[in-house]
């Protein structure tokens, strides 16, 4: 099987540099201090009082699966952002474009650099992670899980940054355009959802019978929640929250936009959110490949 050369060239310079090694040490480092010290404080608690609290060791988890996910969720676009509009600024982009290679491949190829490096620090991080599988409380099945959505935030966020990066020559504008969009996406459709459960419970507290009744407390967001479908936060937050507090999405979901009712949707929300995720990040690769791709500006200059 051929090795594409971007990618190969891209994780070649990436892994003899000395700053990524320095990362995964500081990161971990990090990582495992927190995990040390949470494991004394239950050891000294089993001395003072004979009694285990399991859920400490479940925190352990759920810390180090949000602290990876914002480190996805962040370094990401930063990491794809400057990947195309880079090679523009050192005018080496036309290059590559004379080359046997496809603009599909030189997208692929960056995308997947930059996904390996994040890749390679999540994994480094498991074996923290797995310590809850000592005592209890994780199973293997969650962990699938959690790898799923990793998967999806790292792709929707890498191919976000590539493709901006792809329409815009410089990698400042590619960079602030998309934090711009990921926030939109992330707190946009969270804050929609805020406004239209704000005005529903208005309406429903403007009727004198409504409010003897109680139907403000009923009052919801409607189908507004599924735009949170698009949302990796949200998708985190009932996934976590399923693996170590209520297994129900529904009761998630409601304690911040009001009851919903029961629905497919409802009871395959992870599933569903990571696919629509994946085509998202589908359709900006798309837009990235047809950015770069030089059979557009030949038309344009046939028309002209």
């Amino acid at each position: 099987m051929k090795l594409n050369p971007v990618y190969k060239r891209e994780i070649t310079v990436s892994s003899r540099s000395f700053r990524l090694a320095l990362i995964l040490v500081l990161f971990n480092s990090i990582l495992a201090l927190v995990v040390l010290l949470n494991m004394y404080s239950v050891v000294e608690q089993v001395k003072l009082t004979a009694e285990i609290q399991y859920s400490s060791f479940t925190n352990i988890y759920v810390f180090v699966a949000v602290v990876e996910f914002v480190m996805l969720m962040f370094i990401m676009p930063a990491l794809t952002a400057a990947s195309v509009s880079g090679e523009r600024e050192r005018q080496t982009l036309d290059i590559l474009l004379t080359t046997t290679l496809k603009p599909w491949e030189i997208i692929w190829g960056k995308l997947i650099a930059s996904f390996g490096t994040m890749f390679l620090m999540v994994m480094s991080s498991f074996p923290l992670l797995f310590v809850s599988f000592v005592y209890g409380g994780v199973t293997a099945y969650d962990v699938m899980i959690l790898l799923l959505c990793y998967l999806a935030v790292a792709l929707l966020c890498g191919s976000m940054g590539i493709c901006f990066s792809s329409i815009f020559k410089r990698s400042t504008i590619a960079t602030v355009v998309s934090y711009g969009v990921l926030v939109l996406i992330a707190a946009g459709t969270y804050a929609v959802n805020v406004f239209v459960l704000s005005i529903a419970r208005m309406n429903a507290n403007n009727t004198y019978a409504s409010s003897l009744s109680g139907m403000a407390d009923q009052a919801n967001s409607g189908a507004f929640l599924y735009l949170l479908l698009l949302n990796p936060v949200a998708t985190f937050y009932v996934m976590i929250n399923s693996q170590t507090g209520d297994n129900q999405v529904i009761k998630s979901l409601n304690q911040w936009f009001g009851p919903h009712p029961e629905s497919a949707v409802m009871d395959n929300w992870v599933v569903l959110s990571i696919m629509i995720q994946l085509l998202l990040a589908a359709i900006f690769l798309f837009t990235a490949v047809k950015a770069i791709s030089p059979v557009r500006g030949r038309r344009t200059k046939k028309t002209k």
